[in-house]
């Protein structure tokens, strides 16, 4: 039944039997009105405005629904759609809301797709970028830094020159660890596991955390763009413990599931709280629809988070 007759139909039940409760019940209506006649007329009219609200609300249910949904709905949750029974214009106004959601969700998947492979492409330029001029260049810089202590007489100048070596070394070592971290050269050549335990070696050098990793040795092989989005997700998550959870110890595991593989980052931290999710989880999260795959936050059995990421092997590995 179309809306307007599903509301029509409610009021003119509503008002058909006001009708004939005036014709058969024996109430009239005298001039001046009696206090009991005002008082039946009062009740009456209020019975039939509760009777209208009631069957209005049941009437307009789906609609306040699909209003909730429209207001909480997550495209990179894939999946939220709203239960439907039965044919007419409010069923297939809810039919055609999760149609709809359908098709943002492929369109917001295509064009996360294209823009975190552009992203890519880009970093893997910086990267080539930073290695092969800027590194080139600091390295020219700290050989004629070496030289020229080395040809020095004067003591104060060449500890200044030494310094200045070892002030470039380190810049230098900074701008080799960048570039790595934009183009994971590792996980190119050595494959996963590699790169993740180079990823969270690192970390514990830099930030002093204690990292402690579970690697299967028997994983499944998986398709390129499913490593990269494991690194990526793992490099953003143990990014996300150093600057904000305050925790000493992360865990990194990553083991077969069933017929899922499994990425689990947990802290000791002290949690998410009620902080929204910002850009770096967001991220994740698009790229986990890339693959397929469910990222999960919840808390870790250590007090912080424990972020998981669920990647169906039907699609990405054998």
């Amino acid at each position: 039944m179309a809306l307007f007759w599903r509301i029509f139909g409610l009021n003119a039940l509503v008002l058909g039997t006001a009708t004939a409760l005036l014709l058969w019940a024996p109430v009239t209506v005298s001039v001046p009105v009696a206090l009991a006649e005002a008082v039946v007329l009062i009740v009456g009219l209020a019975v039939m405005l509760v009777a209208n609200a009631v069957l209005l609300r049941v009437g307009l249910a789906p609609l306040e629904r699909v209003t909730r949904r429209m207001a909480t709905v997550d495209l990179l949750r894939p999946g939220q759609r709203l239960s439907v029974a039965g044919h007419g214009g409010v069923p297939d106004l809810v039919r055609a809301f999760n149609d709809m959601l359908g098709r943002l969700e492929d369109e917001r998947a295509t064009s996360s797709a294209r823009a975190l492979s552009a992203q890519e492409s880009e970093r893997r330029r910086i990267a080539q970028e930073l290695h092969d001029e800027v590194g080139q260049s600091m390295t020219a810089v700290l050989l004629e830094l070496k030289r020229a202590a080395d040809h020095t007489k004067d003591p104060a100048l060449r500890a200044d020159l030494q310094h200045a070596q070892e002030t470039t070394r380190g810049s230098l070592d900074d701008v080799r660890r960048l570039a790595r971290r934009l183009r994971p050269g590792v996980l190119e050549d050595l494959g996963l596991i590699s790169a993740l335990t180079t990823l969270t070696t690192d970390l514990s050098t830099h930030t002093g955390l204690a990292v402690q990793r579970r690697f299967d040795s028997d994983l499944p092989k998986l398709d390129q763009q499913a490593e990269l989005v494991l690194y990526r997700v793992t490099q953003e998550g143990l990014t996300n413990v150093a600057r904000h959870a305050e925790a000493t110890e992360v865990a990194v595991s990553l083991f077969r599931d069933g017929d899922h593989l499994r990425l689990q980052i947990c802290d000791n931290g002290r949690g998410i709280g009620l902080a929204h999710e910002g850009a770096g989880i967001r991220g994740m999260r698009e790229r986990a629809l890339l693959i397929g795959a469910k990222l999960e936050l919840e808390p870790s059995p250590q007090g912080g988070v424990q972020v998981s990421l669920s990647v169906p092997l039907s699609r990405n590995g054998r």
